[in-house]
C-alpha cells in the first residue's frame, strides 16, 4: 500500500499524512513535520478522507477552494500495516525521506479528531 506525506502551504503551513486504506486516503494534517527520531511525538489531527488520486497531486489549490494554496510532495512511498484498532494504527513506512516504525493514537485531550503520531 502506498502513503505520501504532502508539505500544505495553506491558511497554515502544515504536511499532510495519507495512507492508502480502504479504497481511500486516510488523513491526517500535522502542524509540524513528521516525526524522525525514535520516541519523537507530534500531533495529527484526521481530515476528511481524500480520494486515492489526490495522493499524486502537487501543484495550487486555488482560492476559494478548500485547503487553498501550494502542496509538494515532501515523502512519499510504501508502507505495511502491522496492527489497526480503533485505538492504534501501527505501520511501517518505506519512503524516500521516511523508514520504520509509526504509530497513530488518539489524542481526546486535544479534541475528537485528534491524534499523536509517534516516531518508535
Amino acid at each position: 500500500m502506498r502513503f505520501v506525506v504532502q508539505e500544505h502551504d495553506a491558511s497554515s503551513h502544515h504536511f499532510d499524512l495519507r495512507l492508502e486504506m480502504d479504497d481511500v486516503a486516510r488523513s491526517w494534517a500535522i502542524p509540524k513535520q513528521m516525526p524522525e527520531e525514535q520516541g519523537e511525538k507530534r500531533l495529527a489531527i484526521q481530515t476528511a478522507d481524500h480520494d486515492i488520486g489526490y495522493m499524486d497531486f502537487e501543484g495550487t489549490i486555488p482560492e476559494g477552494q478548500y485547503g487553498a494554496g501550494e502542496v509538494s510532495i515532501w515523502d512519499r512511498g510504501t508502507y505495511e500495516l502491522l496492527e489497526r484498532e480503533d485505538d492504534e494504527i501501527k505501520f511501517m513506512l518505506h519512503g524516500e525521506r521516511l523508514e520504520g516504525r509509526y504509530v497513530l493514537v488518539p489524542f481526546k485531550k486535544a479534541g475528537e479528531d485528534a491524534w499523536l503520531i509517534i516516531r518508535e
